[in-house]
Formats: structure tokens, C-alpha cells, sequence
């Protein structure tokens, strides 16, 4: 049983460290970043152009500066007009130049490192596309809107994609509900950065943009890592419940094979005995060990062999002491009943072999055995009749 306990304890230990490991794998992986900048570098295929009410000669004029490693763009707006917008969008397009929608569903926010000169407030949208009005296409891209702050020192902004807002218009255009808040980033065409009413008017701005990241979690990994641990773990219990089982039973029968000897004392009587004090001790302790008052004294005055001898004689031929002896014989012969006598109880069984304290027997049976006579016995039983194998080796 040590070896069992040592090779689970060892094949344990290596399941938690890849457990681990794996975990650690997962969780990293489960964590998304896509950077959008530099241009080149971004994993998505999009490119920045002025928005589609930017002009050089209108109320509203926007530059793009730079779109390599960073985004900078200029733009300016004019007070002659009540409500001017500029931005730049950042539209999303194949090799062929044609525009595509990309799939952010998996993406939750949105980082970027921004600075602006003057200190502007700024709007970012999101354009999704779900089909609601045929003949107009255009209202079929749905604008999520979220603000932010900046100025001429670079401050790092989040913006959470899961709580963009609709504008009330939107819903009126298409004649949605206004309860119809949920979108998906399923099929997001373009994202745009532009004014709003606080932007400054009748002087150039300058916006610049060092770092942009989509942010968010691929929960398939840890729905990878959960099914992998239970399945590895579930298949280590597994192995564990039934090769221990298997080895429990292998030690009862290597047990009951070591104790043979005590098994069969009754044919102590017919085996050959160059001493005749150790014949009359050892037959006498074979058909009497059952007796709860059977004592050294009783052996003493029954067999005519002083204390001193019968001591000797056990603890040179047997390695017992008289009470070791005695126990030894009673223990194994409970343990025959228990593995032939399904239908016996433990306390009768216990009574049969000389001891009158239940209790103190199972004391006694697990310090024998390593377990309790009714574990013993259901070990007895997942193997077979172990006694029989027993008197047949």
C-alpha cells in the first residue's frame, strides 16, 4: 500500500504542476489585445480618412497629419454653423480597398492614448450594421456613442464597448423602439473620432493619437481549461478509486497468504514436534485461543511448562509474545470469518474468536490490517473469496 500511496502522491503532484501550467496558458490566452496602431502592424485592415462632412472649403475641415506609428490629425469648425461635425474614421477595408465589416464581439473596451491642443471633448462612434430599413442603407448602420475628455498632456482613455449609447434620432429614423438598446459589434464597419458641440470653434485643433487597443476576453479558452480538468482530474479519481481497490484487495490476500500459518493451526496436532512442551503449548494455545479467559497462567497450569519457558518458546519460534500470539490467532481467524461469512455481523464474529469488547476488536483488527473488519470485508469482496485462494495456495 506505501508504494500505491507514494506513485498516486508522485502522479499527483505532476498533475497539478500541468494543471497549473495549463492554467496559466489559458488565462493568458482568454485575455485579448489587438493594437490598431501603428497602421501597419494592426491586425485589422483599416485606414483613417477625414469624415463625410469634412471639406476644405466648408464649415468643417479636417487633415490627417500622420497615420503610421501614431494617428494625428488637424481639423476646424466653423461658429456660422449650428451644429458643425468633423471626425476621422477609421473605416474598415480588404486588399481590394472595399469595405468590410470586422467581428468585435469578443472585444469589451477600447484604449487609447490621445492629446489635444486646445483641451477638447471628443466623441468616439461605432458604427454597427444590423438590416432594419431596405431602401435606405444608411440607417442600417446603428451609431454607438461614448465621450471623452483631453488636452495637451497625454492621458490614457477606456472606453466601454458594452455601453455605447444610441442616439434618440436613430430610433426615430428607423422607427425603433426606444427599449431596443442591445447591439451587437458582430459587424462593426468603421470607428469614428469627432467633434461635439463643446469642441472650440474658428481655430485649428490638433488631436493625436499613440496608442490605440481593442481590449476583451476569449472565454472559449477557459471553457477549454474547465472541460480539461475535469476531464484529467475526473480520469485521476477514477484511477485512483479502482487501482485502489485493485491494490487494497492484492493487500488483504498478501496478508491472509503471510498469516497461512495461523490460518491452519488446527493441524498443529498433526504435525511433528521434536519438543514435547512446545506440541502441548501450541496445541493448547490452537484450541483454546477462542476462550475470552484464556491467560498465561491457564496455559501454565494446563500444559505443566513454567511462564518463563512458554515465552521463551513463542518469541524464538513464533517472534510473539503470549498475548501477541493470542491475538494474532484470534485476528486471523476473524478475518477468514469475515471474508467467508458475508452474513455474519462484526460484533458476532468478534465474540466467536475470544474478545468480548466489539470496540476493543476493531481496535486491535486495524492495527492488524490497516483498516476496520468492515472495510476488510468489503475488500474481501470486490476480490472474490479470498480465503479460498488462500487454502488453495
Amino acid at each position: 500500500m506505501y508504494e500505491f500511496y507514494k506513485r498516486a502522491l508522485i502522479a499527483c503532484l505532476c498533475l497539478l504542476v500541468a494543471s497549473l501550467l495549463l492554467s496559466y496558458f489559458c488565462l493568458a490566452q482568454s485575455y485579448l489585445h489587438l493594437p490598431m496602431l501603428p497602421v501597419q502592424d494592426s491586425p485589422l485592415p483599416w485606414r483613417p480618412q477625414p469624415g463625410w462632412e469634412a471639406r476644405p472649403d466648408g464649415p468643417a475641415m479636417l487633415r490627417v497629419l500622420e497615420q503610421g506609428q501614431r494617428l494625428k490629425y488637424e481639423f476646424r469648425t466653423s461658429s456660422t454653423v449650428e451644429q458643425p461635425f468633423v471626425g476621422a474614421d477609421l473605416n474598415f477595408r480588404d486588399s481590394k480597398d472595399k469595405p468590410v465589416h470586422v467581428d468585435l464581439s469578443r472585444y469589451s473596451s477600447l484604449s487609447l492614448r490621445v492629446k489635444c491642443a486646445p483641451a477638447n471633448t471628443l466623441m468616439l462612434s461605432v458604427l454597427t450594421f444590423e438590416r432594419f430599413i431596405k431602401d435606405k442603407e444608411y440607417l442600417n448602420y446603428r451609431p454607438g456613442l461614448a465621450y471623452f475628455s483631453c488636452n495637451k498632456n497625454e492621458s490614457k482613455v477606456e472606453i466601454d464597448l458594452t455601453r455605447l449609447e444610441t442616439p434618440h434620432w436613430w430610433f426615430y429614423l428607423v422607427n425603433l423602439d426606444l427599449s431596443r438598446q442591445a447591439y451587437k459589434l458582430d459587424k462593426v464597419s468603421r470607428i469614428s473620432i469627432g467633434t461635439t458641440f463643446q469642441s472650440p470653434r474658428d481655430l485649428t485643433s490638433e488631436v493625436e493619437i499613440s496608442s490605440l487597443e481593442l481590449e476583451g476576453r476569449d472565454y472559449r479558452y477557459l471553457t477549454l481549461l474547465v472541460t480539461m480538468l475535469c476531464l484529467v482530474w475526473g480520469g485521476f479519481g477514477l484511477w485512483f478509486f479502482l487501482r485502489h481497490t485493485r491494490v487494497l484487495t492484492e493487500d488483504v490476500r498478501g496478508r491472509l497468504h503471510k498469516d497461512l500459518p495461523f490460518v491452519a493451526y488446527q493441524q498443529l496436532s498433526l504435525e511433528p514436534h521434536r519438543d514435547k512442551e512446545k506440541t502441548a503449548i501450541l496445541q493448547f494455545i490452537g484450541s483454546h485461543y477462542a476462550d475470552p479467559a484464556l491467560e498465561l497462567d491457564v496455559v501454565v497450569e494446563q500444559t505443566g511448562v513454567n511462564r518463563t519457558k512458554i515465552g521463551e518458546l513463542l518469541k524464538e519460534e513464533l517472534g510473539y509474545t503470549f498475548s501477541g500470539y493470542v491475538n494474532k490467532l484470534r485476528l486471523t481467524e476473524a478475518a477468514r470469518l469475515l471474508a467467508e461469512k458475508e452474513s455474519a455481523a462484526v460484533a458476532e464474529i468478534a465474540y466467536s474468536v475470544g474478545y468480548g469488547n466489539v470496540s476493543y476488536f476493531n481496535k486491535l483488527f486495524k492495527e492488524e490490517y490497516g483498516f476496520t473488519p468492515k472495510a476488510f470485508r468489503d475488500a474481501c469482496k470486490r476480490g472474490g473469496s479470498v480465503q479460498q485462494e488462500v487454502e488453495v495456495g
